[in-house]
């Protein structure tokens, strides 16, 4: 029998914890953690699921496509509308890539921390 793991959270290194968290709270709309502070920050899902943002001194912003410095993971976000997602995150301090492989299925944007994350339309 296979082990049952259920996942549970998801950490993401950066430079500023706390800024990256308000980023990704004001995207989603999830709790920050209560317990949140300059080397480590959090939001919780309803569901349970805990999205971590840890100091990492000297990080280095992955750099996408360019495998320089690999973009490590990523997040996936189904939207409703791909176009109205993509200004407000822009809105919010997200960036836009120039390579789009394929923007009528998804968008690639990085977050503040230079992160790749992704768009995708909602099924």
């Amino acid at each position: 029998m296979p082990l049952q793991m259920k996942l549970c959270a998801i950490t993401l290194d950066c430079a500023d914890p706390l800024a990256l968290a308000a980023f990704y709270q004001q995207a989603t709309g999830l709790e920050p953690h209560p317990k949140s502070d300059v080397n480590f920050a959090g939001l919780t899902c309803e569901d349970g699921l805990f999205i971590g943002f840890q100091r990492v001194d000297d990080y280095r912003a992955p750099r996408w496509p360019d495998q320089t410095v690999p973009q490590q993971s990523h997040l996936d976000f189904a939207v409703d509308d791909l176009d109205e997602a993509e200004t407000r995150l822009l809105e919010l301090g997200a960036s836009k890539p120039d390579h789009q492989p394929n923007e009528d299925r998804w968008r690639v944007l990085t977050d503040p921390a230079g992160r790749p994350f992704c768009l995708v339309r909602d099924r």
